[in-house]
């Protein structure tokens, strides 16, 4: 429903931060990631949201990234794991670093974020095999939107996304989409 807010930043109180959208005041928990690299006060912030409703509240999340906000969405799709804790593990640890805990299967990185037990450590190993690890992993590293088109079509092509992210770390900078695909398959083919 909400999925962006634009507007200046007037407070910060870890984890929620408030954000006047031209004239409403917006609040909204933050993982400590975003939470560090968010302006000084009174200066102008964008964030990705999330909004959750429950029958006792309404709650917006919101995140720098797009790859924050789609690892949520995968926390909180996850049986017992609800957006706080979502929110931990955000804080707790980088996109990056729980797509190679995930790639890994290690859960003793992930037993180290507070309120993360090794059971549920396990369980969210368990649930985000081949839905986090590559693919958030791989757009996570995705430098500009023709590197993310070229992946993209190879992924559709049948290549898996550990396979498309390493041709596409092969190819030259600012190579277009059309020729880079061309070269990506070429390097898949040897």
């Amino acid at each position: 429903m909400i999925g962006k807010l634009s507007g200046i930043l007037l407070e910060k109180n870890p984890p929620q931060v408030l954000i006047d959208c031209h004239g409403v005041g917006y609040e909204v928990d933050v993982p400590m990631s975003t939470f560090y690299n968010l302006p000084a006060l009174g200066e102008k912030l964008a964030l990705l949201t999330h909004f959750v409703v429950r029958e006792d509240a309404q709650i917006l999340y919101g995140f720098a990234t797009a790859q924050e906000r789609s690892a949520f969405r995968q926390l909180i799709k996850i049986s017992g794991v609800g957006p706080r804790m979502a929110l931990g593990v955000l804080s707790g640890m980088s996109v990056a670093d729980i797509a190679q805990a995930v790639t890994a299967q290690d859960a003793g990185r992930l037993v180290k974020i507070p309120g993360i037990g090794k059971k549920t450590a396990e369980r969210l190993l368990l649930e985000l095999k081949g839905k986090f690890g590559p693919d958030l992993g791989a757009t996570a590293s995705v430098a500009s939107d023709a590197q993310a088109d070229i992946l993209q079509a190879l992924v559709a092509l049948g290549y898996s996304d550990k396979e498309a992210a390493l041709a596409l770390k092969a190819l030259p900078d600012g190579v277009g989409v059309g020729e880079g695909i061309k070269l990506a398959l070429k390097a898949l083919a040897r």
